[in-house]
């Protein structure tokens, strides 16, 4: 009775098994099967069909197998776009930059090039991200300027470059904003003056020397007392050219104020210094105190804007 079972088991079994073999898709027999030529001819059919899933899933068997060999070139190339219709930009800027280099003769290889660069821009995240694939984006696009200096696409490239570096330059303003808003000032002048260096030619560049002033004042305002009137000093200097260079801003008012009351906190630290000379109390008093706690991030490359310290 027990190998009876066993034997209608079998049966079952081995019937269920080739029903499921029978219900396999062509697609997925092909895929399994060896037939590169076969495999290769329908993924380009798929690919026109813009099946560009299924046709992904032949071009990534094919790729390895085809390797070195005739047909490798096309095949590389619509591997490299499928993955660009499927958005998949990391993967298809892989494959494009892979293709240009491994056929640097090809008359595809300018287009390739190009469409590497391109990928990276389309994965160049909001300016509030990170900025790492921008700054890579802005490289690819000048290397392919530097390579194909005659190509049509050469004027969309640079249209691309600014664009990337506008969202760069929004990233560094609103970096120096952030310092001023977390009250870091020191660090907020730097950055300030960091941004006006990098991108001279910034829409943000009257805002920016405005907010330079109010963070010189706050940043000398917090000193310890025996720094002020120099940080005070340069608050005014800022104001002065901020005005000469600015006649018409909005900000003239808040500056013309910042400007008398770093010349008031500079007199009132002459007196107090001149009192501190004559009363112990309060020399001893300025000397434990120092307001000024943080450090900038970094005064590399600051140049002569360096703020003293």
């Amino acid at each position: 009775m027990f190998k009876k079972q066993l034997t209608l088991l079998a049966g079952v079994f081995a019937v269920l098994m080739l029903v499921l073999g029978s219900c396999k898709s062509k697609y997925e027999k092909l895929k399994a099967s060896n037939d590169n030529a076969k495999k290769y001819s329908e993924a380009i059919k798929l690919y026109n069909k813009r099946e560009y899933t299924k046709a992904l899933g032949l071009f990534d068997d094919l790729v390895v197998r085809y390797r070195g060999h005739e047909g490798a070139e096309d095949l590389f190339y619509y591997n490299a776009y499928a993955n660009y219709k499927l958005k998949d930009y990391t993967a298809a800027g892989y494959h494009f930059k892979n293709f240009a280099d491994t056929y640097p003769s090809s008359p595809r290889a300018e287009e390739c090039r190009f469409m590497y660069a391109y990928c990276l821009y389309l994965d160049s995240p909001i300016y509030s991200l990170d900025q790492a694939n921008t700054s890579k984006a802005i490289e690819g696009l000048q290397l392919f300027i530097n390579l194909y200096p005659k190509s049509d696409r050469v004027a969309e490239a640079s249209k691309l470059i600014q664009t990337l570096r506008d969202k760069l330059e929004s990233k560094a303003y609103a970096n120096a904003k952030l310092y001023l808003t977390i009250s870091d000032y020191q660090a907020a002048v730097i950055a300030l003056n960091n941004t006006l260096r990098d991108y001279p030619d910034t829409k943000y560049a009257e805002e920016i020397e405005y907010l330079t002033i109010q963070a010189q004042y706050e940043y000398a305002r917090h000193s310890r007392e025996d720094f002020q009137q120099e940080r005070y000093g340069l608050t005014i200097t800022y104001a002065d050219q901020f005005t000469e260079k600015y006649p018409t801003s909005k900000f003239l008012k808040e500056t013309a104020s910042y400007k008398k009351e770093s010349k008031d906190g500079i007199e009132a630290n002459k007196r107090l210094l001149a009192e501190a000379l004559i009363n112990p109390n309060v020399a001893k008093k300025l000397a434990k105190k120092d307001t000024v706690k943080t450090q900038p991030p970094s005064e590399k490359g600051n140049g002569d804007k360096k703020i003293p310290n």
